[in-house]
């Protein structure tokens, strides 16, 4: 590993960056056979073609904490038209942002992205506080360097490159360091990251909770700062994001760092209310138990729930209280949901379950589900019925 933090060489965002500097070069630590062999001939035939190729992103950063990674992306010179040219067994996707999917058998990707330089940012708009979050970033697609394409990206622990030939780590921005002090740290200022991407905010929590890390005091005090502009981010984007916090194993982590941070007031009002508002009878404890249990199954099964089960549990609780001595159960459910789904982009397919399910449950808690015992939603209403007996032990 490195001692000491070398500085972050971010250069002024209006500046035309030409310079190359060297990276800081470390010898990787891990054993190289773990790295996906496939990715491995993707690297290797670039270079054998006079490319630069890299691994990059969560798969080196999950090799150096010691974790399995789930997939192995690679940043390269090479233009997507040069990659597809040396892979048959590729594609070229996206119209805006064209990456090259290299395909495997048994549906593995790996995927080859080109380098690219940081986005240009409106200057001013962001001063003023006039810019509309989406719109900050102007250009996310212009090529570049290695160097420019590891100070793009949002936190340095996802900003080491690995060198196939030489195992060697390349750090432009201090995350080795952060790899070893075990911290989230973005790179570059953090109020104007969360800024120029409200969405980063929710991704610093995700792998804080899912990898174990603190979160560096800077980076901690912007994301409460900087909470209200999730707001302005693009609503399916930000549902998504949330459903990858309650995915991985960190469920538990995830949700009570949004809360302690005030994004679940900004987010999810309902949810955030209804844990300010224990009274001291253990109801934020049971919304606690209940993604404790989510992911200690999680972890045990592999694989993550169905998002219409994490939806659910998620809001489980305070769904409860609202259909609470309602007659029409559902109608009390579409009325709690109604906000949620306009603040968040919820899919229809996903709310209109979560609502079938939440207002079924106590029947099937009685052995009286009738004809929804044979839906297509059954086998989930079951799985959400077992999760929730087991968090409160009934």
């Amino acid at each position: 590993m490195v001692l000491g933090s070398p500085p972050l060489l971010v250069p002024e965002q209006d500046e035309d960056v030409r310079w190359s500097p060297q990276p800081t070069r470390i010898d990787a630590g891990f054993d190289q056979s773990r790295v996906d062999p496939d990715a491995q001939k993707v690297v290797r035939r670039l270079t054998r073609h006079g490319f630069q190729a890299y691994l990059v992103g969560g798969g080196v950063r999950d090799l150096l904490l010691d974790r399995r990674p789930k997939d192995f992306d690679i940043a390269t010179d090479a233009r997507p038209e040069d990659v597809r040219r040396l892979f048959r067994n590729s594609r070229i996707i996206g119209r805006r942002f064209r990456l090259v999917h290299v395909l495997f058998g048994g549906g593995k990707v790996i995927e080859v992205a080109t380098f690219r330089r940081s986005p240009i940012i409106d200057a001013d708009a962001l001063e003023n506080g006039t810019a509309d979050a989406d719109l900050l970033i102007r250009s996310d697609n212009a090529f570049g360097e290695a160097h420019e394409d590891a100070l793009r990206r949002d936190f340095t622990i996802n900003a080491l490159f690995y060198d196939l030939d030489a195992g060697q780590i390349l750090d432009w921005v201090g995350g080795m360091a952060d790899i070893e002090r075990r911290v989230v740290r973005t790179i570059g200022e953090p109020e104007t990251r969360f800024r120029e991407d409200p969405v980063r905010i929710l991704r610093a929590i995700k792998f804080a909770a899912r990898l174990d890390l603190g979160i560096d005091p800077d980076v901690y005090d912007a994301m409460v700062f900087t909470r209200a502009t999730l707001a302005r981010a693009a609503r399916p984007r930000l549902f998504e994001e949330i459903l990858r916090l309650l995915r991985g194993g960190g469920a538990h982590r995830s949700i009570w760092l949004a809360w302690e941070l005030g994004i679940l007031s900004v987010l999810l009002p309902e949810l955030a209310t209804f844990l300010d508002d224990d009274g001291g009878n253990g109801a934020a404890t049971r919304v606690w138990r209940l993604l404790a249990e989510v992911d200690r199954r999680t972890i045990e099964r592999g694989v993550p729930f169905d998002d219409i089960v994490l939806s659910t549990l998620l809001l489980l609780e305070p769904m409860k209280e609202a259909c609470e001595g309602e007659r029409d159960r559902i109608a009390a459910a579409y009325g709690f949901l109604d906000p949620v789904i306009a603040r968040l982009a919820m899919s229809r397919r996903v709310a209109d379950a979560v609502r079938r399910i939440v207002s079924i449950l106590p029947r099937l808690g009685a052995g009286r589900a009738g004809r929804f015992a044979r839906s297509g939603l059954a086998d989930l209403a079951t799985q959400i019925y077992e999760i929730d007996r087991a968090a409160h032990g009934t």
